[in-house]
């Protein structure tokens, strides 16, 4: 491979890592999904979403089931626009078929472009691998001592996050990483509930996230729900507030336990596109908005650098 490789990036996590690298002369095209940081808005985009996000939640999951079930990927492939640029070297993952092209379609296309092009998946499930993704792009692209460094810094902070929630009171935790059908967290994020201080009430902790009832969720019996919808922004998932809101209402109003067990939690929302579905540097910045929303305490310390845009609570 060369040693200044062309990438293309089929993930925003990945094209996240790369910045964080400093290898944006190097990126030859990204996902249409790849809006961070604003250069990514300038690359060539290879990729569209099958998906309308106008729709409701429950329509969207039943489209995606559906295209899984057709077509296997909700997601489209320019073939022309990757022939035209190239690549070297070309990120994806297997890990899962909504979030990214499928990494065996990419291979398979990849073998037929006139330049031989790597194709590399990254599949990370926990927080440390996250870490090791990085160091794995940076090996590939020719970057080790930038990635060894940038693992250095974002292992400090979360080192000093750790070590401020040390010691104060934990809250039982869901968080919903969609809201009609319920699917309860999975991989790094209940990783990272338990680094700022909490408790996972209900989670698949280095393993997929899960459709879960109503019923599991009531009998978890959190103090704090957390909803971060995969893909979707704060503004997005306000048309999911209602819903949400008013489906509470009435299961923990006909809690049998009674006033006693069953107290109405605190319900925040927070942007899950950009902050809990990229396995990437901005991991870190997850840990803090947690441990503001678990601490009242800590809270103007983490929550400092977010906006409306980044974290809403709902009650």
């Amino acid at each position: 491979m060369a040693k200044h490789p062309r990438i293309v990036s089929l993930l925003p996590s990945a094209t996240e890592i790369l910045f964080a690298l400093g290898l944006d002369e190097q990126i030859a095209g990204v996902t249409h999904e790849c809006d961070f940081p604003a250069g990514a808005l300038r690359k060539p985009k290879i990729t569209r979403s099958k998906a309308n996000e106008s729709l409701s939640s429950r329509e969207i999951d039943e489209l995606v089931r559906l295209q899984l079930d057709t077509t296997g990927s909700i997601y489209e492939l320019d073939l022309k626009k990757l022939e035209e640029l190239a690549p070297d070297l070309i990120l994806t993952q297997q890990l899962c078929t909504v979030c990214a092209v499928s990494y065996d379609y990419v291979r398979e296309e990849a073998a037929k472009l006139t330049r031989h092009a790597e194709v590399i998946n990254l599949e990370p499930k926990t927080l440390w691998e996250v870490l090791e993704s990085i160091r794995t792009v940076g090996s590939l692209s020719g970057a080790n001592e930038i990635a060894a460094r940038v693992v250095g810094e974002l292992e400090a902070r979360i080192r000093s996050i750790e070590q401020s929630v040390k010691g104060l009171k934990q809250r039982r935790v869901v968080v919903l990483e969609w809201v009609d059908p319920l699917f309860a967290s999975g991989h790094w994020i209940p990783e990272l509930v338990e680094r700022a201080g909490g408790i996972n009430a209900l989670a698949f902790k280095h393993a997929p996230s899960r459709e879960v009832s109503w019923e599991k969720v009531l009998a978890s019996q959190p103090e704090v729900v957390i909803v971060a919808e995969c893909g979707f922004s704060v503004e997005r998932q306000q048309q999911d507030a209602d819903f949400l809101l008013s489906r509470m209402d009435q299961e923990w109003s006909t809690d049998p336990r009674g006033s006693a067990g069953s107290v109405a939690p605190e319900v925040w929302v927070c942007d899950g596109s950009q902050y809990f579905s990229r396995p990437g540097p901005r991991l870190v910045e997850t840990l803090e908005l947690i441990a503001g929303i678990l601490h009242p305490e800590l809270r103007k310390q983490w929550h400092a650098k977010f906006s409306n845009k980044d974290i809403v609570q709902l009650r």
